[in-house]
């Protein structure tokens, strides 16, 4: 049986990628290199610059590598996600049967509640956000890439 629809994530191309991945890996440094810093300093000479930089090497390091991983996770589903559709997926068509109006994030959008169809697998809704755009209404069609086993797609 399919899985429950899933857009596929943003894509991201290769240089992308490597650009991405070094930024969340620069996120990660400042933690470690306060925690070494913090061991170089003599307690006894500097006990508050010891244990300032020490509590600040903590919670630096436990921010940076939760952000750090999170952002590596999501290029590398990203990745995958454009490999699993170029692999795998098929040509379909998406009607767009609901439009709303969208206020959550940075950006305000559109809402779209979207019926898939096309060869080789059933037909199902889904939603997705995208931006504000007057062609957006009830009844147009749009051209979608869909893999049938897990119903993972993606507008084109």
């Amino acid at each position: 049986m399919a899985g429950t629809p899933r857009e596929a994530e943003a894509r991201v191309g290769p240089i992308g990628a490597l650009l991405s991945r070094l930024m969340f890996l620069a996120i990660c440094l400042p933690g470690p290199v306060l925690l070494v810093v913090a061991v170089t300093v003599d307690p006894r000479q500097s006990p508050t610059d010891f244990w300032g930089l020490l509590a600040g090497g903590v919670l630096a390091t436990l921010i940076g590598v939760g952000f750090g991983v999170f952002g590596q996770r999501l290029v590398t589903r990203s990745r995958r996600d454009a490999r699993q559709l170029a692999a795998a997926g098929v040509a379909a068509t998406a009607e767009i049967l609901a439009v709303a109006n969208h206020l959550g994030g940075e950006e305000p959008g559109l809402e779209l509640r979207l019926r898939i169809s096309g060869p080789g697998f059933a037909t199902f809704e889904a939603e997705t956000i995208r931006a504000d755009d007057p062609a957006l209404v009830p009844g147009a069609l749009l051209a979608v890439v869909v893999d049938p086993v897990d119903r993972l797609f993606s507008i084109v």
